[in-house]
């Protein structure tokens, strides 16, 4: 039996979430930076891009009510979760992106995105990888967010790191990086947190 797998399976997040109906322990990031930051409110509409298995949707869905709409998008398949439309697609190409247009209505209020790519343990691939990731959320939620809108993406501290966050900047009026506690304490992994988008 791995390392990985017994750290998992203890894992304190891992335990509460099955306990509590959530489909992944990154539902409690999530619920942490939303107790911080109150992103989340009854009637909006919110995008999670990279959405399976769905902890994020799970607990968006829950916040933003009956009056509010969750559409979620994931190369993967995720099981239906209440209260979320869900689309299988790549969102950074025209299937995907023609989707959320479609669905998007007058805007988004809030684009979520929690991706990263598959570890190979190669800093030199990893990162650049991931910051690939975070730059293409960066662009949709540029394209599909209202005037005011939050986005909230996760990155991982290296190369690249510093430009993203000063990019970000100029688009939204707040940013601020958060570490979670349901982060794992040696992983490179925060999240930024841009707010009043285009004001």
């Amino acid at each position: 039996m791995s390392r990985w797998f017994v750290n998992h399976v203890n894992d304190p997040y891992v335990k509460r979430a099955q306990a509590e109906g959530y489909r992944s322990r990154a539902a409690y990031k999530l619920l942490e930076i939303d107790e911080r930051e109150k992103l989340l409110r009854g009637g909006q509409t919110v995008l999670d891009l990279g959405s399976a298995p769905g902890g994020w949707s799970q607990v968006s869905a829950r916040k933003v009510g009956a009056k509010g709409r969750v559409l979620a998008l994931d190369l993967l398949p995720m099981d239906p979760v209440e209260g979320v439309l869900f689309h299988q697609a790549d969102f950074t190409q025209d299937a995907g992106l023609v989707w959320i247009e479609e669905q998007a209505g007058a805007g988004i209020d809030l684009v979520l995105s929690d991706m990263a790519p598959n570890i190979s343990g190669v800093k030199s691939v990893d990162l650049p990888r991931a910051m690939y990731l975070a730059e293409l959320a960066a662009d949709c939620a540029r394209r599909f967010l209202k005037p005011g809108g939050i986005f909230v993406t996760k990155l991982f501290h290296g190369e690249g790191f510093d430009d993203y966050v000063k990019s970000m900047r100029t688009d939204f009026r707040h940013v601020k990086v958060r570490k979670p506690a349901a982060s794992r304490p040696k992983s490179r992994e925060t999240y930024l947190v841009a707010r009043n988008y285009g004001l």
